[in-house]
Parts: C-alpha cells; sequence; structure tokens
C-alpha cells in the first residue's frame, strides 16, 4: 500500500465547488525594415483569455476551449496534408491561425488601441484596416493608414516581403495569407510603430487586411504572430526570444506574456528545464521538441522514441502551443496511457461522453480525496514533472475526474492547460525552450 501510495499524488477535492482543478500533494514548486528593432530591454504585455469576463463556469470554459482545440487541430491536419500532397518547393501555404489568449497593444501615430489574438503556430502580424472591402465586426474602430505619420507600405524588394508564401507586387507589397479552416486574410504589407505598454517598437512588418474573412477572427482585431519564421513579432526584435506565463483557468487574473531580453527565465523562481527546439523544414514555424519518452506512475510506457519524430513528408512530432487548450498525442501512445491511467486510478470509467473529454472516471460518493499517478514528460534533457492541476480535470457536480488529454493522428500537441503557472521561454537564437514551474500571478 505504501509503494502503491508513493507513485500516486493525494488530490483533495472541495465538493461544494461545482468546479475546480485537482492538486496533488506530492508536486515541484512551483526587422519591418532589413536590420532588427533596435528594443534593448523587452517589453511586458498583458494577456486576456478569449473566455474570460464572460458568464461561464469553469467547466463550460474548459469544454469551449475544447472545441476551439479540435478546430484547431483539424486546420494543422489540413495544413501538413496540403504541404504533403504539393510537389512543389514548399512554402506553406496555410497556417495554424486563432489562439486562446488576446494581447493588446496600439498600432501607429498617435497609438491606437486593439486587440489582438497571440497565435505561436502562425508568423503573420495583421489588423483590419481601411479601405475594407471585407472585414468582420470588431469592438474597436478600424485603423486607418491615413491617420497615421509612421504608416509606410513595405517595398516588394524586402526581405519580409519576399518570406510571405504568395507575395504579389502591386500597390506595394501585396499578400494573402490563409489559415487551416480557409480563412484568410490579404492586403499589403507595411512598417509602423507598435506600442506595447508604454514602450514603443518603430518599423514593425505587418499585414494591413483590407479583406479578411473566417470564424474566430472576431475575437480581436487580427493575429501577432510568434511563429519561428522572418515575419512573426519575435523574430523582428533584436533579442529573438519570448516567455508567456499562463495562469489557470480558474483565477481571474490575466497572464503574461514577455517579450525580448527581460523574457530571460529567473533563477530565483525555481528549477529551469531546457530542452532543445526542433526544425522541421517542411513546418518551419512551429515549435517542436523531441519527446522521448512518459511516466505514468512509476512505469514508462513502452514506445519507440521514434513515434514523435517528424516524418520525411513534415507530418508527426510534437508542437509546443499556446493556442490549443489540452494536450493531443500520437494515438498509439495515447491508448496505452489511457490503459495506464485506468489501471492505476482504480475506479469507473465514465462512459457517457458528456464531459467532451474522452477519459473520464466516475468519483465515489462523499469522497475528501482521490489518488491519481503522477505524469512525467521525459523531452530531450528534461523531465517536466506535471502537478496534477495540469493534467487532470475534476467536477464535483457532475461527479466527474477527467484526463485533460485527446487523441491524435499525424501530429501531437502539448496544451496550454499542461503549460499553467509554468514561465516558458523560447530562445529563437539558441534553439531552446525552457520551463520552470511559478505562480503566474505573481510574476
Amino acid at each position: 500500500m505504501a509503494s502503491l501510495y508513493s507513485l500516486c499524488c493525494v488530490l483533495f477535492l472541495a465538493l461544494a465547488i461545482v468546479a475546480l482543478y485537482v492538486s496533488p500533494a506530492v508536486s515541484t514548486s512551483r526587422r519591418g525594415f532589413e536590420r532588427q528593432n533596435e528594443v534593448e530591454d523587452g517589453f511586458r504585455v498583458m494577456l486576456k483569455h478569449v473566455d474570460s469576463g464572460k458568464n461561464l463556469t469553469k467547466w463550460e470554459r474548459i469544454q469551449r476551449g475544447i472545441k476551439r482545440g479540435q478546430r484547431r487541430l483539424q486546420r494543422l491536419s489540413v495544413m501538413f496534408s496540403t504541404a504533403i500532397s504539393s510537389s512543389s518547393v514548399v512554402k506553406a501555404p496555410v497556417a495554424a491561425g486563432n489562439g486562446e489568449f488576446l494581447m493588446y497593444l496600439s498600432i501607429g501615430t498617435p497609438p491606437k488601441s486593439y486587440s489582438a489574438v497571440m497565435d505561436t503556430g502562425s508568423d503573420l502580424i495583421w489588423t483590419q484596416c481601411k479601405p475594407c472591402s471585407q472585414c468582420f465586426k470588431q469592438s474597436t474602430p478600424i485603423f486607418d493608414p491615413k491617420l497615421s505619420s509612421t504608416f509606410s507600405k513595405l517595398s516588394c524588394f524586402s526581405h519580409l516581403c519576399a518570406a510571405l508564401p504568395e507575395p504579389t507586387c502591386g500597390d506595394g507589397c501585396e499578400y494573402v495569407y490563409s489559415y487551416g479552416d480557409y480563412s484568410s486574410t490579404q492586403g499589403v504589407m507595411a512598417t509602423e510603430t507598435f506600442t506595447f505598454g508604454k514602450v514603443s517598437v518603430p518599423n514593425i512588418g505587418f499585414g494591413c487586411g483590407e479583406e479578411n474573412d473566417g470564424e474566430g477572427f472576431s475575437q480581436g482585431a487580427g493575429l501577432v504572430g510568434l511563429g519561428r519564421g522572418p515575419l512573426s513579432l519575435v523574430s523582428q526584435l533584436k533579442e529573438p526570444k519570448f516567455s508567456y506565463c499562463l495562469t489557470p483557468f480558474d483565477e481571474t487574473q490575466k497572464s503574461t506574456l514577455l517579450m525580448g531580453s527581460i523574457a530571460s527565465v529567473n533563477l530565483t523562481l525555481g528549477a529551469i528545464k531546457t530542452t532543445p527546439l526542433i526544425h522541421n523544414p517542411l513546418q518551419p514555424s512551429f515549435y517542436y521538441l523531441s519527446l522521448k519518452g512518459i511516466t505514468v506512475g512509476g512505469t514508462r510506457l513502452p514506445f519507440n522514441e521514434s513515434t514523435f519524430a517528424f516524418q520525411d513528408d513534415g507530418s508527426g512530432g510534437l508542437i509546443i502551443d499556446s493556442g490549443t487548450t489540452i494536450t493531443y498525442l500520437e494515438e498509439s501512445v495515447f491508448n496505452v496511457l489511457s490503459k495506464r491511467f485506468i489501471k492505476q486510478m482504480k475506479l469507473p470509467v465514465d462512459n457517457s461522453g458528456s464531459t467532451g473529454l474522452e477519459l473520464c472516471f466516475i468519483l465515489p460518493s462523499n469522497a475528501s480525496e482521490v489518488k491519481v499517478p503522477k505524469l512525467i514528460f521525459h523531452f530531450d534533457g528534461a523531465d517536466l514533472d506535471l502537478p496534477g492541476e495540469n493534467y487532470v480535470i475534476a467536477d464535483s457536480n457532475m461527479g466527474l475526474i477527467c484526463l485533460a488529454m485527446g487523441r491524435s493522428n499525424g501530429i501531437s500537441i502539448l496544451g496550454n492547460i499542461q503549460q499553467q503557472n509554468m514561465l516558458v521561454l523560447h530562445d529563437l537564437k539558441k534553439k531552446t525552450l525552457s520551463f520552470v514551474q511559478t505562480q503566474c500571478h505573481k510574476l
């Protein structure tokens, strides 16, 4: 019994609360122009979850996030099937699009305030612009470049123009940027001053979208791409790195995005784990990680390391993504992981399908605590020992406890629930990703 207990985390359920994450007793503590922009110290941006402020329970927010994540996974599948079917030199014609967090910024001189979706799965920065032949509704006035003294159309000979999937040269550098659900933005590329809090960054290359169509864009006035390609915001800074720290679903505090030099991980926060970022030449914008193994309880799952390696056609692999709510694992591995959880949970499996999650258990009546097996992801050079609330969700009203993961085919994704209360640093120059557990609302 003591041996079994050592493989488990004790989770205390406050059954009077309608929905809550489960916490274990055992866990570790927590250049628009040809040159890059001269931002010496970087800047901080507050992030707001797209469902924040809505009259939703935490469980309802999770379910909405799962549905968006499933659509995002479908977009990625379209991306890879498009790349695989193309016989030409691959310049990925589509991007992931959309996301789960809004960031606040201002554009132009004088600055006009907007919110935009943060997307680590795409590169292009863009907003809706006048004159707009097809624009979705947004909460703020559409950006009018004629009212800004710092707006300048981008030359067709710019390296940022050349970095577009399919640029054309008409009234300056013109673009069409498509996403996996066939939504798109098109317009003219330009440079402009972007302001983040009190920090103004001149000459940011971005898309001034005059024809924009697609589900989900109306959450903000556009997107800010944070991918690994040259068009992204992080790639246009002097120090190409960023970190974010995402607060849990049940907290009202906003999350934080740190750009540039201030994105460095503070050693005082705790143990820092670092793993290489893997480059996929057929999908160069994504942040791929090398997942070597997974441990459930005290047992390492029996699968080959090559399971999470991307293939010659660009498919497969595992990416870390802020815009997907739960983690999706290759189906064969997810099936083994599920069986291991079922064996170690020792609770009846719920087959109602009422939660939208693939593996749920029925909580014992009048239970004050429940044991779940520990979960560790073994990345190249770094073991991510997840706290219980980062992979298990409980709803005492429904009497269920669920694994916050699902199955996929073709690509695996480390989602944002698994990243909550964790400072996650992406360093494009060093080609590494670092993470340290912390309390994100205290940053």
